[in-house]
C-alpha cells in the first residue's frame, strides 16, 4: 500500500488543477471530458473504496486531517490532493451539499452487454433505464437497486448518465459498486437479454393492470423504468413480456419513478429472498 502525496494548499479557485470543480453547473461538459465529480463524505469514502480512477480531491484541512492524513490507502495514490479553507469552499455552488470534501474521478469505461451478463449471477435481477432526464431520480434509482439487490442498470440512449453530478450524489455513491451498461439503443439491448439471457422484461406502466407483486420476480429479470412524464416509450413497451404497476388509491394515479422503484425492487428483493 501507498500513501496519498501531492498535497498542495490552494488560496484561489482559478489555478488549472480546479477547473472541474468551478464548473460543477456545467455536468454535460464534465461528462463530455469523460469526468465526474463526487461530493460530501458519504460519496468521496466510497469513491476512495472503488477501483475508479481518482485524478483530484479539493478538500478542507479538516476533512484532510480526518480522511487522509497519515494513513494508508487501500485504493491508489498520485493524484493531486488541494486543500483550500472553508471561506474559499464556500464560494463553490452548494457548500452545504459537498460538506468541504469533493474529488474528481474518470468515468469508468463503457461496459459491454453480453460479456457483463455473462459474469452475473443466476438468476439474476436487472433494472433498465428508458428515458430519465432527471439526474436526481437516476441517483435515487441506482441507490434503490444497490439497496435492494440489482446485479446491473442498463441506460438507454435517451437516459440521464448515472455519473452525471448530481445522480452520483443522489446515488450516495453507490454508482461505484454497480455494473452500469450505458447502451446505443436499448430496444436492441432488451431483445438481447430476452433471447440469449433468457430474461423476463417487465415495464412498469401506470396504465398496466398487472400489480408487480402478483408477477414472477425471482428468476432472470428486468425492470424497466421510464421517463418522468411521458413514462416508458412504445417501442420499448412492446418488446416487455407485461406491464406492470404499483396499485395506488384515493385519485392518485402513479408515484414517482423513484419512488415507484423503491416498490417494485422490494418486491423483487422479497420474492428472491423467499424464493432462495
Amino acid at each position: 500500500m501507498t500513501l496519498i502525496h501531492r498535497v498542495q494548499n490552494v488560496t484561489s479557485l482559478e489555478v488549472d488543477e480546479l477547473a472541474a470543480y468551478r464548473t460543477l453547473r456545467r455536468p454535460i461538459d464534465h461528462f463530455r471530458e469523460g469526468i465526474f465529480v463526487a461530493e460530501g463524505e458519504n460519496v468521496v469514502r466510497r469513491l476512495l473504496r472503488s477501483d475508479i480512477e481518482i485524478l483530484s480531491m479539493l478538500l478542507t484541512p479538516e476533512w484532510f486531517e480526518q480522511l487522509l492524513a497519515g494513513r494508508e490507502q487501500e485504493t491508489r495514490a498520485g493524484y493531486p490532493v488541494l486543500l483550500a479553507p472553508k471561506e474559499l469552499l464556500q464560494t463553490i455552488v452548494g457548500f452545504p451539499l459537498h460538506q468541504g470534501i469533493m474529488a474528481v474521478a474518470r468515468i469508468p469505461a463503457r461496459r459491454e452487454l453480453e460479456e457483463t451478463l455473462q459474469q452475473l449471477p443466476s438468476p439474476h435481477l436487472l433494472v433498465a433505464l428508458d428515458g430519465l432526464n432527471h439526474a436526481e431520480n437516476v441517483g435515487v434509482i441506482v441507490r434503490n437497486a444497490a439497496g435492494f439487490g440489482v446485479d446491473a442498470i442498463i441506460v438507454g440512449e435517451t437516459s440521464c448518465s448515472p455519473y452525471m453530478r448530481r445522480a452520483v450524489r443522489n446515488s450516495m455513491g453507490t454508482v461505484f459498486s454497480l455494473p452500469i451498461i450505458q447502451v446505443e439503443h436499448l430496444a436492441t439491448a432488451l431483445t438481447t437479454i430476452k433471447r440469449q439471457f433468457r430474461t423476463i422484461v417487465y415495464a412498469t406502466d401506470p396504465g398496466g393492470h398487472v400489480p408487480i407483486s402478483s408477477v414472477d420476480l425471482a428468476g432472470n429479470v428486468c425492470i424497466v423504468f421510464g421517463n418522468e412524464g411521458s413514462g416508458i416509450s412504445d417501442e420499448i413497451l412492446s418488446l416487455s413480456h407485461q406491464r406492470v404497476v404499483v396499485p395506488m388509491q384515493r385519485g392518485t394515479d402513479s408515484l414517482n419513478v423513484a419512488s415507484a422503484s423503491a416498490v417494485c425492487l422490494y418486491e423483487a428483493s422479497k420474492q428472491r429472498r423467499e424464493g432462495g
